[in-house]
C-alpha cells in the first residue's frame, strides 16, 4: 500500500477491483465505510456482485481476467476528456520524457520481441538522452515521442464500446464508473484504489497493477492523503514476509539476488545501482551499496572484510533465465530434479495450481520436511484422494511448530505498519517455534561442516550466530539485528541514512532500520497523538520507511510546496522545513531545489511509461491462457507473449468447445486460507464447499439451489453444493453470452471439514514478472451431479 489503512477515510472516491474487502478485510474496510459516511463514492468492479458491491454506490460487472481493458478504458476516458491533473502530471510524472525513435507497438507486440525465445530486447524502450545521460524532455507534452503522446495513442483503442465488448459490461455501466473515478483529476478531489489477489493472480497481474498506477498518476492521486494504490494482503504479515524476502529471487529489503555473471561485488553493485535520469532525481537506490554491504556484514560479521568483497562469494548466485519461483521449483520437482523440500508454514498442495501435478511432484522427492502447527495436506499428500500410498517413496518428516498466537513478535500489515504483538497463550508441550527449529538445524549444519568439511563450507561455518541463546534466539534480539548497528560505537542505528558501504554498519533489512533504536522498540509504541488531524498517528507503532505513512508524499504538494488541497495536506513547506508526514527526503530541502517526489526511481518522477517489466513499458490487454474469446484488440496475439509455459504431460489447456464457462476462485470471511479447517467454531460457521452458479446457467443445466454440482476443467474436477445466485450474471461479449461461476478454496482432505480442492482445476502458469499463478480466470464445464 502506498498509503495506510486509516487514510482511506480521506478519499472522495474509492475504486475496488480485484478485491472484496467487506468480506476478506472487514476490519480495514471500516475506513471505506467512514469515507462513504463523509460523502465519498464507493465503486466496485468485479465478476460477482459481492459483499463489497452490496454496500457500494456503484457496481459494474466484469469478465474475470479483463481488468486491463477496463482500466485502459478509464485512462482513455481521462485523456480524451482532458480530465487529468495537468500541473501534477507535468511536475510529478515522466509525461514530458522522450522515448527513442525505435520504440513501437504493432499488432499486440512491442518493439524488440524475439519469437524464438518469447522475450523482449528492451533497448528500443529507452529514453532519448542528452550528453550527460539525462532523459530529454518536451515540457509542452506535444512531441509525438513524449511519454504523454505515446500514452494517449496507446490507450485510444480502449473506447467505451471496446471495453464493453471485452469485459462484458454495458457501455453505459462503464461510463458511469468512468465519470465517478475520473472526477478525481483535480486539486480539490482525490481517489484511492483497493486491490488484492484478484489482480495479481493472472498471467499479466503485474501489468494490471501498472495500469492502475498510470491511471492514478494521471489523476494526481499518488502521494496524496486519500489517494494511492493499496494492496490488501491476505494474512496479517504478508507484507512483512515479502519485505524480508520469502521469494527466491530477492534479498531482504528488495535487494537483488546476484546472478552467475556477477562474479564480484563490484560487478553486482554496478549492475544494481541505478544512475539518475534527471538532474533533480533524488534516486535513493544510489545508496544500494550501503544497504547491500551492511546486509553482508549482518550475515558474516568478522568474516566479511573489504579484502574478500565482504564475503560476497558466500551468497548463492542465480542462473539467468532459471525459474526459481514456486512454479519453477515444483516443475523441476515433477521432473525428478529435486531431492528434498523444507516447507515452513505453507501448504502448497492446497495453495498451488494444478493439484495433481503438485502431489505427483512431492511423490518424486527423496525427503520432505513440513513444519506447521497442524497436520496439513502437504504433510499427508500421500493420503490424497486417488493416491496409492504404496507407490510413494518420499520420506516425510512432520515437525509440529508454534502458531503466531503462541509467540510475541512483529506483524507488518498491508499499510507497511510494523506492530509488535504479544504472546496470547503458552506454547504446548512438545511444540517448538520456527526459530528454534531453524536455529538447531543451523547449529547441526555448522557442526557437520566443521567436522566433515565439504566443497564449500565457508558460508555455513562463518555465518554469524552469536545470539545470547544460539539454540533459540529471542525475537527481540532478531529485531535489533534486523534494525542494524554502528559497529564503531556498538549503538543501534536510528535510520538507514546512517548506513555505510565500508563495513562499519550492519542491517538485516535496510527498510526496517529505525524500527528498534537506542530509544527502544518503535514497533511497540501505542501513542495516540495526531496533531496533523490526517490520521497519521506517527507515535503508533512504526511504518517503513522511516515511519513515513504515505509514500511519495512530496507529490501531495505543488512546485512551491503548497498542498494541492489545504484540507488534506500530506507534507507542507512552511518556509524553513517540511511539516506533516515524514517527508520523502531531507526535511529542510527547499522546494526551490526541485527534487523529484518519486525518490526510488531514476527519473525522480512517477512512471506513466515504465521499461522495467518483462512484458512491455505500457500495459496491454491479453486474454487469460484459457479464455472464452479471441483477443478483440489483436487476434494474432491472444495471450501474454512472454509468459513462460511449462511442458510436462500434466500441463494442458482446455478448449472452448469442451469447457465454455469462465471460473474464478475466492475466499470467505469465515476461514483463513486452510488453517481454520481445524477450528471448530469456524468450521461450524462455514462447513461445506460450494459452487456459485448464476440462475440462468442453473436453469440450463437443471441444477437447483442446494443440489449437487460437478465442475470440470481439463486438469480435474470438484463436486459440491450448488449455490444458485443472482450475484453472477451472464456477460455479453460482442453479442455472445458468456457464463461465469465461482468457488471458494478453503477445503481439502485434512482437518475437521473436508471437501474438494478447488485448485485441482487451475492452470499451472503465471505472470512473467512474478510467476504468480493464474487462479482467477480459467475454463470449466458445469453439470448436475
Amino acid at each position: 500500500m502506498t498509503n495506510h489503512w486509516r487514510d482511506i477515510k480521506n478519499a472522495d472516491v474509492i475504486l475496488v477491483m480485484g478485491a472484496n474487502p467487506a468480506e476478506n478485510h472487514p476490519c480495514g474496510f471500516k475506513w471505506a465505510v467512514e469515507a462513504q459516511q463523509g460523502g465519498a463514492k464507493l465503486v466496485v468492479v468485479d465478476p460477482r456482485f459481492n459483499r463489497t458491491a452490496a454496500v457500494a454506490d456503484l457496481y459494474a460487472p466484469i469478465r474475470a481476467g479483463s481488468d486491463i481493458a477496463f482500466l485502459g478504458g478509464l485512462i482513455n476516458h481521462t485523456l480524451q476528456n482532458n480530465l487529468h491533473h495537468q500541473e501534477y502530471v507535468r511536475l510529478h510524472t515522466n509525461a514530458s520524457f522522450l522515448v527513442q525513435e525505435g520504440f513501437s507497438f504493432t499488432d499486440g507486440l512491442f518493439s524488440g520481441f524475439d519469437d524464438a525465445t518469447a522475450t523482449y530486447d528492451k533497448a528500443s524502450w529507452r529514453y532519448e538522452t542528452d550528453e550527460q545521460g539525462f532523459a530529454r524532455r518536451d515540457p509542452t507534452l506535444q512531441d509525438p515521442r513524449s511519454v504523454f503522446q505515446i500514452l494517449k495513442a496507446h490507450y485510444a483503442r480502449y473506447t467505451p464500446e471496446v471495453v464493453a465488448d471485452i469485459c462484458g459490461c454495458s457501455r453505459e455501466e462503464f461510463l458511469k464508473v468512468a465519470d465517478v473515478v475520473c472526477s478525481t483529476g483535480r486539486a480539490d478531489r482525490v481517489g484511492t484504489i483497493m486491490y488484492a489477489v484478484g489482480w495479481t493472480q493472472h498471467t499479466y497481474g503485474a501489468q494490471i497493477i501498472r495500469t492502475a498506477a498510470i491511471l492514478q498518476l494521471l489523476l494526481g492521486n499518488i502521494g496524496r492523503p486519500g489517494g494511492g494504490i493499496n494492496a490488501l494482503r491476505g494474512h496479517a504479515n504478508v507484507q512483512g514476509a515479502t519485505d524480508h524476502a520469502v521469494v527466491a529471487n530477492s534479498l531482504p529489503g528488495y535487494l537483488k539476488m546476484p546472478t552467475a555473471s556477477q562474479t564480484s561485488l563490484e560487478a553486482h553493485l554496478a549492475a544494481s545501482t541505478p544512475k539518475p535520469l534527471a538532474p533533480n532525481a533524488v534516486n535513493y537506490w544510489s545508496n544500494y551499496p550501503k544497504f547491500f554491504v551492511s546486509q553482508l556484514k549482518t550475515w558474516w560479521g568478522q568474516a566479511a572484510t573489504p579484502e574478500n568483497d565482504f564475503a560476497y562469494a558466500y551468497l548463492p548466485k542465480m542462473d539467468e533465465g532459471t525459474n526459481t519461483t514456486y512454479l519453477g521449483m515444483f516443475d523441476r520437482m515433477y521432473e525428478g530434479k529435486m531431492e528434498g523440500l523444507l516447507c515452513f508454514g505453507f501448504n502448497p498442495v492446497l495453495a498451488g495450481p494444478n493439484t495433481a501435478k503438485l502431489i505427483q511432484a512431492l511423490g518424486r522427492l527423496k525427503w520432505l520436511v513440513v513444519v506447521d502447527p497442524f497436520d496439513n495436506e502437504t504433510a499427508s499428500f500421500w493420503q490424497a484422494p486417488g493416491v496409492n500410498a504404496a507407490d510413494i517413496q518420499t520420506e516425510v518428516f512432520v515437525l509440529p511448530s508454534t502458531h503466531w498466537i503462541d509467540r510475541s513478535g512483529s506483524f507488518t500489515n498491508s499499510g507497511r505498519l510494523a506492530q509488535w504483538k504479544h504472546q496470547a497463550m503458552p506454547i504446548h508441550p512438545g511444540i517448538r517455534s520456527d526459530t528454534w527449529i531453524l536455529a538447531n538445524l543451523m547449529l547441526k549444519l555448522k557442526e557437520l561442516y566443521r567436522k566433515e568439511g565439504g566443497a564449500f563450507p565457508d558460508p555455513i561455518v562463518d555465518l554469524t550466530f552469536d545470539y545470547l541463546r544460539p539454540e533459540d534466539p529471542s525475537l527481540e534480539e532478531l529485531a535489533r539485528e534486523i534494525n542494524g548497528y554502528d559497529l564503531t560505537t556498538g549503538r543501534l542505528l536510528d535510520s538507514f541514512a546512517q548506513m555505510r558501504d565500508d563495513g562499519t554498519t550492519t542491517s538485516g533489512n535496510w527498510l526496517y532500520c529505525g524500527s528498534w533504536t537506542e530509544a527502544g522498540n518503535m514497533m511497540a509504541r501505542r501513542g495516540q497523538s495526531d496533531p496533523t488531524g490526517m490520521g497519521f498517528f506517527h507515535e503508533w507503532a512504526w511504518n517503513w520507511p522511516l515511519n513515513r505513512r504515505v509514500l511519495y508524499n512530496r507529490a501531495s504538494a505543488d512546485a512551491g510546496g503548497r498542498p494541492w488541497d489545504p484540507r488534506r495536506p500530506g507534507i507542507v513547506w512552511n518556509g524553513s522545513r517540511w511539516v506533516g508526514d515524514v517527508p520523502d527526503f531531507g526535511p529542510t530541502s527547499p522546494p526551490s531545489q526541485g527534487l523529484g517526489a518519486f525518490i526510488m526511481t531514476e527519473e525522480g518522477v512517477g512512471r506513466l511509461y515504465s521499461p522495467g517489466l518483462a512484458d512491455g513499458p505500457l500495459s496491454e490487454h491479453y486474454e487469460p491462457f484459457e479464455s472464452p474469446t479471441e483477443n478483440l484488440l489483436h487476434p494474432n496475439v491472444k495471450t501474454n507473449p512472454v509468459t513462460p509455459v511449462f511442458k510436462s504431460d500434466l500441463d494442458r489447456w482446455g478448449n472452448l468447445d469442451e469447457y465454455p464457462i469462465v471460473c474464478t476462485t475466492y475466499r470467505l470471511t469465515e476461514h483463513e486460507h486452510f488453517v481454520t479447517a481445524w477450528v471448530p467454531y469456524l468450521v461450524e460457521a462455514m462447513p461445506d464447499f460450494f459452487v456459485e452458479i448464476p440462475e440462468g446457467l442453473a436453469q440450463e443445466k437443471g441444477i437447483v439451489n442446494g443440489g449437487r454440482v460437478r465442475v470440470r476443467s481439463i486438469r480435474g474436477e470438484v463436486e459440491g453444493v450448488a449455490m444458485v445466485t443472482k450475484r453472477l450474471r451472464p456477460l455479453n461479449l460482442k453479442g455472445r453470452r458468456v457464463w461465469q461461476v465461482g468457488m471458494p478454496l478453503h477445503w481439502g482432505f485434512r482437518g475437521l471439514m473436508k471437501g474438494p480442492m478447488a485448485n485441482s482445476l487451475t492452470p499451472f502458469v503465471g505472470d512473467p514478472n512474478t510467476q504468480c499463478p493464474e487462479f482467477k480466470g480459467f475454463l470449466v464445464n458445469v453439470e448436475k451431479a
